[in-house]
C-alpha cells in the first residue's frame, strides 16, 4: 500500500487535465444511469479495497464537521460541544469546523477510528464517489483521486464505463 500511496499524487497530476475534461462533459450532460453506474463502481472497487490498510484520507486531510457532528461526538465524550470544539476543531479560511490538525487526532496506530460510530459526515461518504448526483462533486473528486486510490480506480473505471 505505501508504494500505491507515494505514487498516487503523481498518477493524479498525470490524469489530471483528463479527468477535468471528462468531468466539464459529465456536468454538461450526465447520463441518465449515472448513480447507479457509480454506484455499481464504488461497490465493486471496495470489494477488494480495505481503507484499514491505507486510512490516507485520514492521515493526510481533514473533515469538515458540521454542527450535528460537534453534537453527536461532544454527547459521545460526554462533554458540552463547546469544549469539543476547543479540544479538537479550529476554523478554517471557508469559516467551517476542521480538525485543529492532521493526521487525524481520532486515528489509531493500527488505522482505527476511535470515534467511528459517531464519526462526521465527511468521513462517512468518503469518497463520495457513490453519492447521488455524482456530477455536482466533481471538483471534490478530482481532489481526492489524489488521496484515494479508490477514488483514483473508480474515476479512471468511470471514463472507460461512460463514453461521450
Amino acid at each position: 500500500m505505501d508504494e500505491i500511496l507515494g505514487e498516487l499524487p503523481q498518477r493524479a497530476r498525470e490524469k489530471h487535465s483528463e479527468s477535468k475534461k471528462f468531468f466539464a462533459k459529465l456536468k454538461k450532460r450526465p447520463p441518465k444511469n449515472l448513480d447507479y453506474t457509480m454506484q455499481e463502481l464504488h461497490e465493486a472497487e471496495f470489494e477488494h479495497i480495505d481503507c484499514l490498510t491505507c486510512a490516507n484520507c485520514c492521515k493526510t486531510t481533514g473533515p469538515l464537521f458540521t454542527n450535528a457532528d460537534i453534537e453527536r461526538i461532544a454527547k459521545h465524550f460526554r462533554v458540552k460541544p463547546s469544549q469539543f470544539i476547543d479540544g479538537y476543531l479550529r476554523v478554517d479560511e471557508e469559516n467551517d469546523y476542521v480538525l485543529q490538525s492532521v493526521p487525524c487526532t481520532f486515528l489509531g496506530a493500527d488505522n482505527y477510528c476511535s470515534i467511528y460510530d459517531v464519526r462526521p459526515k465527511a468521513c462517512r461518504e468518503f469518497p463520495h464517489t457513490d453519492r447521488k448526483k455524482f456530477q455536482q462533486i466533481t471538483d471534490l473528486t478530482l481532489k481526492n483521486v489524489a488521496i484515494c486510490p479508490a477514488a483514483f480506480n473508480i474515476v479512471e473505471k468511470m471514463k472507460k464505463a461512460i463514453k461521450f
